[in-house]
């Protein structure tokens, strides 16, 4: 190790960097996400054929029925791998929700009203208020996706130099931010979706008729976003500030502040997409309140409404207005082909996403067609059950177990997907709601984004800050990042306990318990 900060870092940030370069050689060792379905899919073939030989089984908690594991080296067994590889592909249920969202979002991307949201958000702002807007401009900045990470970090950066502030803080700031609002955010993003898609998937092993929508967790979401906000601001300066001064020992190149203010063109745009948002909200309110609306649901209530079940097209929609509505009076959006153009875009981004899809949904569709995770689900519970483990004890190592694989696979998906069946399942038997499992797992998977070596926007990060100090190295942003990653995890798991024990619905038509 080469830096100052390496050098002599502390015992505990000794023993942490330890950790982590162990834990990032053994993740480098994994493969790929698709490769690692795949390879579990074929540990469920076999699984499924030895454990249906030795007669495993368990009984259903709901019907007192007898659940016994199928073998897929079987002719239905084979049927189900071959015959329903395409079915178990097209009806996984994440695939057309973040297809669907992503039509709009893209559209809201690509025409610059997006990036024209991040950037106005911040370079007006008071010194004063500084951390706080960035802070809370990147937890909703998030709905950009990558985007958020390359437009956010760099800016604050410059706009924390801008008054007087170290750049390296800004942009700590930006990138813990980021992080965390991939799973708290005022926005419902693609990411509410693409859990709400496995969620539903995994409850279906229990209960066919349990549907979890892109809004489940939005009350507890919203929140969360302001309690992440103001917490990553009190670690930014109560613990941060002093820990940066004097720490930049380069100036920045090339940007300047100008460069990052709103032209007048965009500044109108903004302006008009927040005018159509406004009346997409008035027109979304109007057909539902009337009490004999047609949008209202078979039973007349609002939350069976068709508006509510397929909220992923109502919000892909309003993702599509504002960013038409900025691209047209910003000059973006020159022509009408222009829309399936960026959608186009969108569509092609998502190919990695969707590749990996495949191989996650047949191994779900193994998983669940075996009995192998409603077994495993049942015999888990019982032993649970009968430890009398209590609820915080337990949400409090489900918690600890998804944070711990997360320093592993970084991807949220593809960690959710592997373990959503086992533990989804296992908990209804136990009485709690699916939502309220998704939920837990946001606060794992956001609090260990900003620390892990193996994500890679670390390396990116750790790219921005050697502009400003050029021999800074892990240690450097280890020792930054780590104090948000232990705030967040304490602070967001004691809240949410407090939130559970209060009973308040986690989103519209999700209660907590």
């Amino acid at each position: 190790m080469s830096t100052t900060t390496e050098k002599s870092p502390g015992r505990a940030i000794s023993a942490i960097l330890t950790t982590l370069r162990g834990i990032e050689r053994v993740g480098n060792k994994l493969p790929h996400p698709f490769w690692l379905f795949t390879g579990l899919a074929g540990i469920v073939i076999l699984l499924s054929a030895l454990f249906h030989w030795l007669g495993a089984y368990a009984i259903s908690p709901t019907d007192g029925s007898r659940v016994d594991v199928q073998s897929l080296l079987s002719p239905d067994g084979i049927a189900v791998i071959f015959g329903d590889a395409v079915d178990n592909y097209v009806n996984f249920p994440p695939l057309g929700l973040i297809v669907v969202m992503m039509l709009g979002v893209v559209v809201a991307e690509q025409t610059g009203l997006i990036n024209a949201l991040l950037r106005g958000g911040v370079t007006r702002v008071p010194a004063k208020y500084m951390t706080f807007t960035v802070a809370l401009v990147g937890i909703c900045g998030s709905v950009a996706s990558d985007a958020a990470y390359v437009v956010l970090i760099p800016m604050a950066a410059v706009v924390f130099q801008a008054v007087g502030r170290s750049p390296t803080l800004g942009i700590v700031v930006a990138f813990a931010s980021v992080s965390a609002g991939w799973n708290a955010t005022l926005v419902v993003a693609p990411t509410d979706a693409l859990l709400a898609g496995i969620t539903t998937d995994a409850a279906h092993i229990m209960d066919e008729d349990v549907v979890v929508t892109p809004l489940s967790n939005y009350f507890f979401n919203a929140v969360s976003a302001i309690l992440l906000a103001f917490l990553i601001t009190l670690v930014t300066e109560l613990v941060l500030r002093k820990r940066t001064e004097g720490l930049d020992n380069v100036d920045a190149e090339g940007e300047g502040l100008g460069e990052f203010t709103l032209r007048p063109e965009e500044r109108r745009g903004v302006r008009a997409a927040g005018l159509t948002l406004l009346v997409f909200a008035a027109l979304f309110t109007i057909a539902l309140v009337p009490e004999g609306s047609w949008f209202r649901g078979e039973d007349g209530t609002v939350m069976e409404s068709p508006l509510i079940s397929g909220i992923a097209v109502v919000l892909a929609l309003a993702f599509l207005a504002v960013g038409v509505a900025y691209g047209v009076t910003a000059g973006t959006v020159t022509k009408p082909a222009d829309i399936p153009t960026y959608m186009a875009k969108g569509v092609r981004d998502l190919a990695p996403v969707l590749v990996m899809f495949f191989a996650a949904a047949q191994f779900l569709a193994y998983f669940s067609w075996t009995g192998m995770a409603e077994v495993l689900s049942i015999h888990s519970a019982e032993w649970l059950e009968s430890l009398s483990v209590p609820t915080s004890v337990l949400f409090i190592g489900f918690v600890l177990l998804s944070t711990s694989l997360n320093l592993l696979i970084t991807s949220g998906s593809a960690q959710w997907t592997l373990i959503a069946p086992v533990f989804v399942p296992m908990l209804m038997i136990l009485g709690v709601n699916p939502e309220t499992t998704q939920a837990m797992y946001r606060i794992a998977d956001a609090s260990t984004n900003i620390v892990t070596p193996m994500s890679p926007y670390f390396v990116l990060v750790l790219g921005f800050i050697q502009r400003y100090r050029k021999d800074s190295g892990i240690g450097t942003l280890v020792s930054l990042t780590l104090p948000f990653t232990v705030a967040i995890l304490i602070v967001w798991t004691l809240f949410f306990l407090g939130w559970y024990a209060l009973g308040i619905p986690l989103g519209p038509g999700a209660p907590v318990d």
